[in-house]
């Protein structure tokens, strides 16, 4: 990780951007901070999806497996969005008592709402869909 540490101070410095990183070795996970509101107001998911892809190729080269990128904690903030819309899903489905659909999500998104949801007895889900537009059902347990 220290050798990864060092490519990204090397490719940042080279950038020009206002930035810091840490890296947290026991999690694998890589938090940049870019500073520049500017630059990440006008080219925030460019950005995101950018500096992932880089960080984990490099990663990959240093033989470092299954890095977590993060950028200016958007991950960390969806996971919070994702978590109520899972809450706010089941007491929908509970008020209701039918089931209802939730957007597409890719496979990390759709883990955090079925986890979530795991530690209810009252609903249940399930994912369904292929590809881009896999999504999570929600039902009630009768």
């Amino acid at each position: 990780m220290d050798l990864l540490k060092q490519k990204l101070n090397e490719i940042f410095k080279a950038s020009g951007l206002d930035f810091s990183f840490e890296v947290d070795e026991g999690m694998k996970k890589v938090s940049v901070f870019i500073h520049d509101e500017g630059i990440v107001r006008k080219f925030f998911p460019k950005l995101v999806f950018e500096l992932e892809h880089i960080i984990k190729v490099i990663a990959k080269n240093l033989k470092i497996e299954k890095v977590i990128v993060d950028v200016n904690n958007y991950k960390r903030e969806r996971e919070g969005l994702i978590v109520e819309l899972a809450k706010a899903a089941a007491r929908k489905v509970l008020v209701e008592q039918k089931e209802i659909a939730l957007p597409a999500m890719n496979a990390y998104e759709r883990r955090i709402v079925h986890v979530e949801l795991a530690t209810r007895p009252d609903v249940k889900t399930e994912s369904i869909g292929e590809g881009t537009d896999r999504h999570i059902i929600v039902r009630p347990l009768l």
